[in-house]
């Protein structure tokens, strides 16, 4: 009677023995090396698209802050040239990329986009076309950043000159002005009016022949080399050209 009882006792030691041995259970590891802070300069009008990008980057890969910079691409292009301390750089064109050639000798483009007229919600100027931009206060964006070389590409080819009250460093400031009031109209990006309710957007003729082409890349000297190498392949990504897309960018 007492071998059952002592062969019970044996494997309940058994079963205590190897519940000791063996170790708990550990949760599965990512594979994701990517951390860090991660410096993306990029032009304003990419502010929307590149915030929504960041998001998606960061919970793909959950090390790794993207801390971005918004400005005209040539005020970002100076700055890359005097040593700031970015990862990527996005310009609105090629032309600023070429400035930092040294930093930047593969970009890719990503994204292309047109030029609409901005003006307040009911138009009180009145604006219909690109030759009434010369008859009311208009805003431009400067010769040297993007919007406003190919602002200035634009009516030029209509024959039309414009005096303007302001000339901004970025489209976001031009943007901020007619919705305002502080102008009647403005040159900005098809992507700048996406989703605003202060805002009308009318497509001038000849729009569709001005297209600024926005290329990317991981500079050389990026403090996060590996991290700037996967944002740029995010961005190239059909995850991230889904949000380019939907914020009104023209596949590149």
């Amino acid at each position: 009677m007492r071998r059952p009882l002592r062969l019970a006792g044996v494997l309940a030691v058994a079963a205590l023995l190897a519940a000791c041995a063996s170790p708990p259970p550990q949760p599965a590891a990512s594979g994701d090396q990517l951390g860090g802070t991660l410096e993306v300069y990029a032009a304003a009008s990419l502010q929307r698209s590149f915030d929504e990008i960041a998001t998606a980057f960061e919970a793909a890969h959950p090390g790794v802050t993207v801390s971005p910079v918004y400005d005209g691409s040539s005020t970002l292009a100076t700055q890359i040239g005097e040593g700031a301390p970015a990862d990527v750089f996005a310009s609105a064109d090629e032309k600023n990329m070429s400035k930092v050639a040294a930093q930047a000798p593969a970009p890719q483009i990503f994204a292309a986009n047109t030029l609409v007229i901005a003006v307040p919600a009911g138009n009180p100027g009145g604006v219909e076309t690109l030759e009434d931009l010369s008859r009311v206060t208009t805003v431009l964006c400067a010769p040297e950043v993007p919007c406003g070389a190919a602002s200035q590409t634009l009516l030029s080819n209509a024959g039309v000159t414009v005096s303007p009250a302001s000339a901004e460093q970025n489209v976001t400031a031009v943007l901020t002005k007619v919705a305002a009031g502080e102008a009647d109209a403005g040159l900005v990006y098809a992507t700048d009016v996406v989703g605003r309710a202060d805002i009308e957007a009318i497509v001038p003729e000849g729009a569709d022949k001005v297209v600024n082409r926005y290329p990317i890349a991981a500079l050389t000297d990026a403090p996060n080399p590996e991290a700037a190498a996967a944002f740029v392949a995010f961005v190239l990504s059909d995850d991230g050209q889904r949000i380019l897309a939907d914020a009104g960018f023209r596949a590149p």
